[in-house]
């Protein structure tokens, strides 16, 4: 049988809402007033992004929620999508001081949370490109995390940016492929609002390759960032995998980003092939919109699951049930379409090694299969539009420290390069390549923020590789006027 939608409108709506809702302006105080606000604290450490964390908390614990917002969205453009989809329990509030008083860590993705949604409901301007352009320009291909977080820090350096994706939106996985109940399309197009502002132009819809060539490009521009993520899902190999019902999992959810959510289609029992985060979103997913059984089926243990600890506890409060060292052999079929999966149980051996356990196999119905177990490298259109570009033996892009690639006018960041990380570590990679292109376009090295080193202030490089932004009472007062911030929430 074919996919059908499961509920209605106003039951998808419910469904889907967001498992944890910005804080009131009283919680976000309360909140904030728990705060140590540490000299050279763990937390900025350990944000990819080098988000000056006590500065933001100490604003919004002083009423000043602008300008909590605005350090935020300087050192992140992206901060209001990495508020909701970092694993914070990993980086930031796993740093936080107050585990070695045997407390709860700052709530800093909450609280980071609210800030960056008050500068986006109040369609405040936060982040400013230089008077003075340095009339050089720069193609970026790809409008994820990576292209963004690099577009945004050309703009503020004073370069024209022009962005290429193929889609008919910006924002690569953030607009496109991450759970509904993290982080809507509209939350990530109002940060792509603020890149805009900045003067960066999107050409979506335009494949470099296909409506434009790199040999057009390199007439028009001084330098190219890349910035293309990873292509499709890898292939199961096994028969049935051709089946309607059999689909990857990000374009599982891209349905659930395009469509209203009432119209999604998902099957009664649905099966997902893979325990990374990814596979995580997707079977929450398909449960929420209506599935009476959704199952993650993963060749290893329970231990060895890619996906974070929070994000296994949350399918399992959903309801989402799990086989564990379960190996999908072959998709059933009736009349055309998905009707089981043929499984087989698994062993681990010492070395690591998957093995099939002889007479194990059993046949366990499903009319919908999702593909969940990661995603190839783009080794042939990287080799297409730059056969001279180096790549690793795992075809991901060879690169500097920097991000510069074997081609000096060409950069790089983002899962193309990384093979596949978080939002955060792909918007400070693209910061980071910005940086060093500004630096290859005769531009002198970025030391400190760029806001404050752009009006004659520097900061102190802090662990993470960025920078602090240093809080200088003239800049915050010329700030509090901008902003229309009463005095009184000075910090």
């Amino acid at each position: 049988m074919s996919l059908t939608p499961r509920l209605t409108a106003e039951q998808a709506k419910a469904s889907m809402a967001e498992i944890e809702p910005a804080y009131t302006r009283q919680e976000a105080q309360v909140e904030a007033d728990r705060c140590l606000y540490c000299f050279d604290a763990p937390c900025i450490m350990a944000c990819p992004t080098g988000i000056d964390v006590p500065a933001f908390i100490k604003k919004i614990a002083t009423g000043n929620m602008a300008g909590a917002g605005r350090v935020i969205f300087e050192a992140n453009p992206l901060g209001a999508s990495c508020a909701r989809v970092c694993p914070t329990s990993a980086l930031c509030e796993g740093a936080c001081v107050m585990l070695d008083r045997d407390q709860k860590p700052i709530k800093i993705g909450r609280l980071q949370r609210t800030a960056t949604d008050h500068i986006l409901s109040t369609k405040q301007r936060v982040l400013h490109a230089p008077a003075r352009a340095s009339g050089k320009r720069v193609a970026v291909i790809g409008a994820g995390p990576a292209g963004l977080g690099c577009a945004a820090e050309l703009a503020r350096l004073g370069h024209a940016v022009v962005v290429f994706d193929k889609k008919p939106k910006p924002g690569g996985l953030n607009t496109y492929g991450i759970a509904y109940y993290k982080l809507t399309p509209a939350v990530s197009l109002g940060e792509i609002k603020l890149i805009e502002d900045l003067g960066v132009e999107f050409r979506c819809g335009t494949e470099v390759g296909a409506d434009v060539t790199v040999k057009q490009l390199e007439k028009d521009v001084d330098a190219i960032f890349v910035a293309v993520g990873l292509g499709r899902t890898y292939a199961l190999k096994i028969p049935g995998e051709d089946l309607p019902e059999v689909v990857e999992a990000l374009d599982f959810i891209e349905q659930i980003h395009t469509k209203p959510l009432h119209r999604v289609p998902v099957g009664a029992r649905v099966a997902v092939i893979g325990c990374g985060n990814t596979a995580i979103d997707a079977v929450t997913q398909a449960k929420r919109l209506g599935a009476e059984h959704a199952v993650i089926v993963y060749r290893r243990g329970a231990a060895d699951m890619p996906a974070y600890p929070y994000e296994y506890e949350l399918a399992k409060r959903d309801g989402c049930e799990f086989m564990f060292n379960t190996l999908p052999v072959a998709v059933e079929s009736h009349k055309g379409h998905v009707a089981g999966l043929k499984l087989a149980r698994t062993r681990v051996d010492p070395e690591g090694k998957v093995a099939v356990i002889p007479g194990s196999e059993c046949v366990v119905p499903f009319d919908m299969v999702i593909k969940a177990l990661g995603q190839e490298p783009q080794a042939g259109l990287l080799k297409t539009l730059f056969p001279k570009m180096k790549l690793t033996k795992a075809g991901t892009i060879a690169r500097k420290a920097d991000g510069q690639t074997s081609i000096p006018h060409v950069f790089c960041g983002g899962d193309a390069a990384n093979g596949g990380r978080e939002v955060v570590n792909a918007v400070a990679e693209g910061k980071k390549a910005a940086r060093a292109m500004h630096r290859f376009l005769g531009g002198q090295p970025v030391e400190g923020p760029v806001q404050a080193t752009r009006m004659g202030v520097r900061g102190k490089p802090m662990g993470s590789g960025f920078d602090r932004p240093v809080r200088v009472p003239e800049l915050e007062a010329e700030y509090r006027a901008k902003e229309g911030t009463p005095t009184a929430a000075t910090t």
